[in-house]
């Protein structure tokens, strides 16, 4: 017969066990996809640069009153991945290249995924040229669809929502 000692142990102990199960529920969704090139510790590509100000001219330019949100300087590796497969099916890896250039090439948003299962959203950080389509960090995604990269440029954060801005894919006139 167990003591209530023992019971309370096991019971936390089982407790334990599950919640470490769920912590690595938040880990990468389906780790068996894994990237067609690339590792965490030496990233295939690197996508960006790290800016010299949290935001570009053009971005400041842009924000209400002249100020954008508070952002960060960043260099961040991960896979990248279509953000709304990822999202909305799991799906990411050497498996699921394919599809994911077709979805980037058909507009849908770029994501990077973290060792430790952070989805974040990218996008070219210079505001004006983004949105006269004068910059080409689409493509360089698309070419590096399914592969750990490493990507700087600058973070923001609001609400839970995260996105680093990708600098340097203005284009050359």
């Amino acid at each position: 017969m167990i003591s209530k000692y023992q019971a309370l142990v096991g019971v936390s102990v089982f407790g334990l066990t599950l919640g470490l199960g769920f912590a690595v529920g938040k880990d990468i969704l389906n780790p068996q996809f894994t990237a067609e090139k690339g590792t965490f510790e030496k990233p295939a590509a690197k996508l960006g640069a790290k800016p010299e100000n949290t935001w570009s001219v053009t971005t400041v330019a842009a924000a209400v009153d002249g100020k954008p949100l508070p952002g960060k300087v960043v260099s961040l590796t991960g896979e990248i991945v279509d953000y709304s497969c990822y999202l909305q099916v799991g799906k990411h890896g050497a498996k699921h290249r394919d599809c994911g250039i077709k979805c980037l090439k058909n507009g849908q948003p770029i994501g990077l995924l973290t060792s430790d299962g952070k989805l974040y959203l990218l996008m070219e950080e210079e505001h004006d040229p983004r949105r006269d389509g004068l910059t080409n960090f689409r493509q360089a995604a698309i070419d590096n669809m399914a592969y750990i990269v490493e990507v700087s440029g600058t973070l923001s954060e609001v609400e839970g929502q995260r996105a680093v801005y990708v600098t340097g894919f203005v284009q050359k006139k």
